[in-house]
């Protein structure tokens, strides 16, 4: 580890230098990626270094417990230089596992209402709600880029555009079925039903790599439906992108403008494209191991919202909190930070990062 983390100290010190040759700030590129890297590499670098500090802390108080003058204060100090040489050891454990490579990237976060019906739909709505305020909460910005609702206000579908620091990061533990256990608004008997709803997270793919041929893709355009006063039905601004070799099929109306329309469609697109290719290529490594935070798929209950006993359980790591009316009003963190720690240790379990 010591080793590894000489590595990463040299580099950042190269980079470092190499952000001192105003050649750099002539090529936006360049600098884009070298203060990543920057980014990426500081929190490893500040842990060495105080690493290292707390090393000569323990050293130096070890020296002076052989006087009898200065033993006992030297004990206090070796007591707290070794525990702080052990907590960044093992932080420094942590941040040398491999990182996703999404992790930084924006999200692309497809909601659909499940088993139930109405009930179905209108959980999806409570769940695209609480990513709402969850978004807000880490100063995030979210869009909505196409919308298919009932009539009682529930989400037949839905996808939304995520953009911030670290979203798939934190997001990406969402993926899966969400199930519900509550009495519907329309139950007139008081009755607890069971429903659920689908939530996909994908990081967002950049055009470089995903391109799509402008012949495999069929664009249609359409009037919007829905609320929006005078703009609706007066002009062609939705569009359809049907991408012909896949089947894919994108709609976005949430914009007046057909070009605005056209890009977020395009964002979903390519997303959906990079994610079948990333399930393809990820197919044998998940076959062969299982995370133990989930495999991300759809089809696999990942949490239960029970309203009567006001309180969620993740599944996949075993955590119950009555804490349910605010995890509902977007307080995520509790949940995804246990779900990032279940997931270090499995990783650290299977040694990802010798």
């Amino acid at each position: 580890m010591l080793e590894k983390m000489k590595e990463i100290v040299l580099r950042y010190e190269d980079l470092q230098a190499q952000l001192g040759d105003p050649s750099v700030y002539g090529n936006a590129e360049k600098l884009k990626i070298i203060t990543r890297e920057l980014k990426e590499l500081e929190p490893m670098v500040n842990a060495f270094h105080a690493y290292e500090k707390a090393v000569s802390r323990r050293n130096g108080a070890e020296a002076l417990l052989k006087d009898p003058e200065f033993r006992q204060l030297a004990q206090e100090e070796w007591s707290e230089a070794k525990a702080d040489v052990e907590r960044l050891e093992r932080e420094l454990t942590l941040l040398l596992l491999p990182r996703d490579p999404n992790d930084q990237r924006n999200v692309i976060m497809e909601l659909r209402g499940g088993v139930g019906g109405e009930e179905g739909a209108l959980f999806a709505a409570s769940l695209l709600r609480m990513y709402s305020m969850y978004a807000q909460s880490r100063g995030w910005k979210m869009e909505i880029v196409g919308m298919n609702e009932t009539e009682l206000g529930g989400v037949k579908e839905c996808s939304v555009l995520i953009e911030g620091e670290g979203a798939y990061s934190r997001l990406k533990f969402e993926s899966g079925v969400h199930r519900v256990q509550r009495v519907p608004e329309t139950e007139s008997g008081g009755r607890i039903h069971t429903s659920a709803a689908t939530v996909a997270v994908l990081p967002e793919a950049e055009d470089v790599e995903c391109s799509i041929d402008p012949k495999d893709l069929q664009i249609d355009t359409y009037r919007a439906s829905g609320a929006g006063g005078q703009h609706v039905n007066k002009t062609e601004s939705a569009i359809r992108i049907t991408h012909l070799p896949s089947g894919l099929v994108v709609e976005c109306q949430d914009e007046r403008s057909q070009y605005k329309n056209k890009d977020k469609a395009m964002k979903v697109l390519r997303s959906r494209l990079y994610e079948m290719e990333r399930e393809k290529q990820s197919a044998v490594a998940a076959a062969q191991r299982k995370s133990q935070v989930g495999s991300g798929d759809r089809s696999e209950r990942i949490r239960t919202y029970n309203f009567p006993q006001g309180r969620v359980t993740d599944h996949r790591i075993g955590l119950t909190l009555y804490k349910l009316d605010s995890v509902m009003n977007g307080a995520l963190d509790e949940l995804i930070d246990a779900l990032v720690t279940a997931d270090q240790a499995e990783r650290l379990s299977n040694r990802e990062y010798q």
